[in-house]
Parts: structure tokens; C-alpha cells; sequence
């Protein structure tokens, strides 16, 4: 970023309402007198990531000496995906949830070309990138993160909102290897609502979203499944070479596990991918589940 973006002040709002007031403090212990946030109250550090409407770069609050992570999206291109409505609702969402495997949203702030999110940093990076150089996780790690994922998306649940959109790609790695949900794009809060929205990862999509059924919250319940097969063999159990196989896999629940794979394992897995959604097993339940208490390292939950 040149100087002359850092210098730049705030600009009207350009994306129909998008922004809304900034928060006033990046975190309660570490609060500053500032009442709207600009470029010029950070400093930029190294880039972290870049996605399809922008960059996440490592930045530091001056005042303060906070480290965060600073995701820069750019309006036009926002505008151009018609998707400035999602990052409104993950604005909106995101700013409200405190939970130890949610990753904290600070704030945002805005100038003329683009939307700046200031995000909890996660030294650790991205989990997708972890499995892809382990190729897959053991038994306890595995267990460890479907654990805190699940504490996590009970929280979520309990305050309405359903993510949608859990796959490793949207979790990042705290500085103990703790997981943060990280990505709120597709998530809705739905208080009382069935949805009919298709959206999500096609390895991901439960057999209710691929049909174009009504939707609640235990498509969340479904993602866990997927997510623990995948952590412990390496890929989703639905993937195939296209999509069509691939959706007729998950509406005849057509998988299998690697011989590898623990029975206590299996039991998790098939208890959540279950083609009736009410059928699934209940997140408090998981967190219980004999082979989580049995391999899960770390509950320091809630």
C-alpha cells in the first residue's frame, strides 16, 4: 500500500449502506480514544493471504501496538460479484460472536475503493494449508478439533446463526494450534427460518441444500462429519471427479472409510451424516461422544 492510500480519509459510502458505524476499540484491555477508524491508525506488516476481492495483510494499531490482521477488500469488486449483501451480513454477524474458536472481528472501516475488516490475527495460518502438508491429522488431533469446532457452532447456534460454509479452507490456527472459525460469508442468522439458499462447497453441501430443500441449523451438523472424515483420511467422503457423481454420493450417502479409521471414529461420522437432518446427532452430544472424551487433547470450552 503507497502513502497516498494510507493518507487517504474515509469516502462516502459506495456499496449501498455497507458500512455502518465503526467500532470505537479494537479489543476492551487494549481500547484506545479513538472513535473511527482509518488507514493512518496502523501500521502495514506483511501480507498474509489474498483472495478473490482483496488482501490480508498483518498491520499493528499504533496507539496501542495491538497486532491484528487487516483484510482489504476492494468495493469494485464486490460490487462487480454482487456479493457486497454477504460481507454486510458477515459484518454484522461476525462483530457479535465472543467465543474462543471464533476468530474475534474488531472492527471496519472504509475509504473511497475499499472495505477494511480488522481481524483477530492467528499465528498458526490457515488449516487447509496444515492438512495438505500432513495430508491428513491422527485420531487426537482430529478429535481436538471436532471438539472445539462443535463447542464453537453450539455457540453459534445457540445465538441463531447457522455458518453454512465450515470447510478447512475457513478455519485458521490460533498460536497454541487452537482452531478459529474464520469465515462468516455464507453464514445467516435465522431465528426462526427454514432456508432455501444453495450455497457453500459442493463437498460440503448436505443432501437437503443439493436438493434444494429447506435448511436449518444441522446443516452445520452434517459439515462436522464431513470435516472429521476429511481431517482423518485426507479428503471429503463425498469428492469425486464430477459434480454430478458427487451429488448423487451424498443423496445415497455412498462412502466408505480407509482401513485406518477407527470404529469409535466411524460411529461419530456416520451419527452425522445422516440423510434426515433431525436424525443427526446433536452437537452437545458430540462433545460427549466416547471417542472424542477418549482422544480429544484440549476442554477449555466456552
Amino acid at each position: 500500500m503507497s502513502s497516498n492510500d494510507e493518507n487517504k480519509p474515509p469516502g462516502k459510502n459506495t456499496t449501498a449502506g455497507l458500512i455502518k458505524k465503526p467500532s470505537s476499540s479494537i479489543k476492551s484491555d487494549v481500547a484506545t480514544a479513538n472513535s473511527k477508524w482509518t488507514l493512518s491508525n496502523f501500521d502495514i506488516g506483511k501480507p498474509l493471504g489474498r483472495g478473490k476481492f482483496g488482501s490480508v495483510y498483518l498491520a499493528r494499531e499504533k496507539s496501542s501496538k495491538f497486532i491484528v490482521a487487516l483484510k482489504v477488500l476492494f468495493k469494485s469488486q464486490l460490487l462487480k460479484s454482487n456479493v457486497e449483501h454477504q460481507l454486510r451480513r458477515e459484518i454484522e454477524i461476525q462483530s457479535h460472536l465472543r467465543h474462543p474458536h471464533i476468530l474475534r472481528l474488531y472492527g471496519y472501516f472504509h475509504d473511497e475503493t475499499r472495505v477494511y475488516l480488522i481481524l483477530e490475527y492467528a499465528p498458526r495460518g490457515e488449516m487447509y494449508k496444515e492438512l495438505q502438508k500432513q495430508g491428513k491429522f491422527s485420531e487426537d488431533v482430529t478429535a481436538t478439533y471436532i471438539a472445539e469446532l462443535a463447542d464453537a457452532l453450539n455457540y453459534c447456534h445457540s445465538k441463531q446463526v447457522i455458518h453454512r460454509d465450515i470447510k478447512p479452507e475457513n478455519l485458521l490456527m490460533g498460536l497454541r494450534g487452537e482452531l478459529k472459525i474464520a469465515d462468516f460469508g455464507w453464514s445467516v442468522h435465522a431465528p426462526s427460518s427454514k432456508r432455501q439458499t444453495l450455497c457453500g462447497t459442493l463437498d460440503y453441501l448436505p443432501p437437503e441444500m443439493v436438493e434444494a430443500k429447506d435448511h436449518d441449523a444441522n446443516v452445520d451438523l452434517w459439515t462436522l462429519g464431513i470435516l472429521c472424515y476429511e481431517f482423518l483420511v485426507g479428503k471429503p467422503p463425498f469428492e469425486t471427479q464430477s459434480n454430478k457423481d458427487t451429488y448423487r454420493r451424498i443423496t445415497t450417502l455412498q462412502y466408505s472409510f480407509p482401513p485406518h479409521v477407527s470404529e469409535g471414529a466411524r460411529d461419530l461420522i456416520r451419527r452425522l451424516l445422516k440423510l434426515e437432518p433431525r436424525h443427526r446427532l446433536p452437537l452437545e452430544s458430540v462433545l460427549v461422544h466416547p471417542w472424542i472424551k477418549a482422544n480429544a487433547k484440549v476442554h477449555k470450552f466456552g
